[in-house]
C-alpha cells in the first residue's frame, strides 16, 4: 500500500521547486519584492514555510531563480535565433519581438520589469543581478543584430546601443501600462497589442534602412 503512493508522492517532490516558482512570480509582480513574504509564497503554493527553504536560501535568492526561470531562457532563445539567422536583418528583428511578446511580454513574467524599476534603489543588489543575468545579454542580442545589418548595408550606421534603446522602450512602456494602469481596470490604451509591435517595427526598420525609399522588409 505504501508503495502504490511513491510515485506520486516523488512527483508532487519533483514538482514543488516549479510550484514554488510560480507562486513568487505571481506575489512578486503582484506586491513587489520588499512586500512580498516566504509565508505567503508557501502558503500559495501549498506548501509550509519550511518547504520554501529546503530549496531557496531566502527571498532574495528565490527572486534569482525566479529571474532566471522566467527570463533566461528567452535570451538564449534569442541569442540562437542571432547565431543562426541567415536572411535579411530586418525580419530577424521582428522574429525577436515576436518571440519576446509571445513569451514574456504578454506573460505574468514582463512584470519582473517593472517590479525591478520600481523597486532598484532599495534593493542595489538584486538590481545588479538583474542587469548582468538580463539587460546586458539582452542589449547584447539586439546590438548584435543591429550590427549585422549595419555591416551587411541593410541598415544605416547608427550607434546600435542608441538603436537598442529605441527599438525597446515602446515595448517597455506596453508592460509597464498593463501592470500599472491596465492592472487597476482603467485600459488607457485601446491597442491590439500585437498590430502596435508590428507597426512600431515597421516605423523603426523604415527609419533605419540603409535607402528608406526602400524600407526594410
Amino acid at each position: 500500500m505504501i508503495s502504490s503512493h511513491c510515485p506520486i508522492r516523488r512527483r508532487r517532490k519533483e514538482a514543488r521547486p516549479q510550484e514554488l516558482l510560480d507562486a513568487a512570480l505571481e506575489l512578486f509582480v503582484e506586491k513587489g519584492f520588499a512586500a512580498t513574504r516566504l509565508d505567503e509564497v508557501a502558503r500559495r503554493a501549498g506548501v509550509s514555510k519550511g518547504t520554501v527553504y529546503l530549496y531557496f536560501p531566502g527571498k532574495e535568492e528565490l527572486f534569482k531563480a525566479v529571474v532566471r526561470h522566467s527570463l533566461t531562457p528567452i535570451i538564449a532563445v534569442g541569442a540562437d535565433l542571432l547565431d543562426s539567422h541567415r536572411g535579411r536583418t530586418a525580419e530577424l528583428l521582428r522574429e525577436l519581438m515576436q518571440v519576446w511578446w509571445e513569451r514574456v511580454g504578454s506573460t505574468r513574467a514582463s512584470g519582473i520589469f517593472k517590479l525591478v524599476l520600481a523597486e532598484a534603489c532599495n534593493f542595489p543588489d538584486l538590481t545588479r543581478f538583474y542587469v548582468d543575468e538580463v539587460v546586458l545579454p539582452v542589449r547584447r542580442v539586439l546590438a548584435g543584430a543591429i550590427e549585422r545589418g549595419i555591416a551587411s548595408g541593410e541598415f544605416r550606421r547608427l550607434n546600435p546601443d542608441e538603436v537598442v534603446h529605441a527599438l525597446i522602450a515602446p515595448a517597455q512602456y506596453l508592460v509597464l501600462h498593463q501592470h500599472s494602469i491596465g492592472a487597476c481596470g482603467f485600459h488607457a490604451m485601446d491597442l491590439d497589442v500585437r498590430s502596435f509591435l508590428d507597426t512600431q517595427l515597421d516605423l523603426f526598420l523604415h527609419g533605419l534602412a540603409a535607402d528608406p525609399r526602400e524600407g526594410a522588409r
